[in-house]
């Protein structure tokens, strides 16, 4: 019997690892699966809700760090993963995404030479501006199983001289849990709850730093948003640290009656309101997969994305951070001039069975 230890830390990662917990059920013989939170995101009624929602069991372990820089952020799970480690001794950590708790729970499994897999792997912005790039360089030159989402992913690793019997291209978990859960989303009641019309409104999410957590950066995002409300409603999920920035300045005293701030979504309620936007707005990453899956105009305010396939072959627009561009390309495509995309290869809601079924055939008969 083989034990593995999934690692999560933010919400992101929730989704990408629901689908393995369940596809995990029927190999109970092979292996035991353990959860460890880090607490890295940690909101209790965010977190309750997204593990409820996604069926996802309590977590085994919860090291509950969730302050401090990106070092002490990352030095502080080590050290707790680390205890986690030598005390159950499993045979293979699984990290998903590039998130810091990814980042230092493989450097944690690597240093007592644990198996590591990482779901998420191969992408590439190019920008190691982004903590995030780092994050995901390290994790895969340590990690022995390389899940790849995206095309872009087996070429840049080959690029990078990783070894062709580590790399695994078996899709995209996150696209997993959103099969899985349609029919939850569709029955969500978020439209109604915020008076909202089908293919109506404008869905608009930034969490980025460099866009929310400097005076300038978000008082030109809430004119933008202000502007562009002048011709749509505008529904703005809006994280509580963001909130407290935006409140504290001139700007947000003229705030346009038809931009909506909201607190976070629970993951139905958000994909509900995903699914039925115009287009959506966003520097995140994931929701231009998401986008991409569902066929919803997607416009990505950053200067370059790890995700190509949901541009070269999805439907999300990268216009860069200059927001007249993205003023323009909105309007474009309120007008009607939106881009025709069609799914990524393998992107058919079985990327976990594919995960475990490496996972079998490697650790598992051994």
């Amino acid at each position: 019997m083989k034990k593995i230890i999934s690692v999560v830390g933010t919400r992101p990662n929730f989704i990408k690892i629901a689908p393995i917990i369940r596809a995990l059920e029927p190999y109970k013989s092979q292996f035991t699966h353990r959860l460890c939170h880090t607490g890295q995101h940690f909101d209790e009624k965010m977190s309750t809700i997204f593990f409820d929602e996604l069926e996802m069991p309590k977590p085994d372990f919860y090291l509950g760090i969730n302050q401090g820089s990106h070092a002490v952020q990352t030095a502080g799970i080590m050290v707790e993963f680390e205890k986690v480690l030598m005390n159950e001794k499993p045979d293979l950590v699984i990290v998903p995404g590039d998130v810091n708790s990814t980042m230092a729970c493989s450097l944690a499994a690597a240093k007592l030479s644990v198996k590591i897999a990482h779901v998420e792997s191969g992408l590439r912005s190019f920008d190691r501006d982004m903590p995030e790039e780092v994050n995901r360089i390290i994790t895969d030159v340590l990690s022995d199983y390389l899940f790849v989402t995206e095309e872009s992913g087996l070429t840049n690793l080959k690029n990078e001289g990783v070894k062709q019997e580590k790399i695994f291209f078996t899709g995209n978990t996150m696209i997993d849990s959103l099969v899985y859960f349609q029919e939850k989303i569709n029955c969500s009641s978020a439209l109604e709850s915020l008076k909202l019309e089908e293919g109506n409104y404008i869905l608009v999410t930034f969490h980025r730093p460099s866009n929310v957590d400097n005076d300038a950066g978000l008082t030109e995002i809430i004119s933008f948003l202000n502007e562009l409300a002048m011709f749509k409603k505008v529904v703005f999920p809006i994280h509580p640290r963001t909130k407290s920035n935006l409140q504290k300045l001139p700007v947000a005293n003229n705030l346009n009656p038809n931009l909506v701030l909201l607190n976070p979504l629970g993951y139905f309620d958000f994909l509900k309101l995903v699914k039925n936007a115009i287009v959506v707005i966003t520097d995140s990453g994931g929701i231009q997969e998401e986008t991409t899956f569902l066929g919803v105009p997607c416009v990505t305010v950053r200067n370059n994305t790890e995700r190509p396939s949901t541009v070269d072959v999805g439907t999300n627009i990268l216009t860069g951070t200059n927001l007249a561009i993205v003023t323009s390309t909105v309007h474009n495509i309120m007008q009607g001039d939106k881009k025709a995309g069609r799914l990524p290869e393998k992107w058919d809601g079985h990327a976990a069975e594919r995960i475990v079924s490496v996972l079998s055939n490697n650790i598992g008969s051994r």
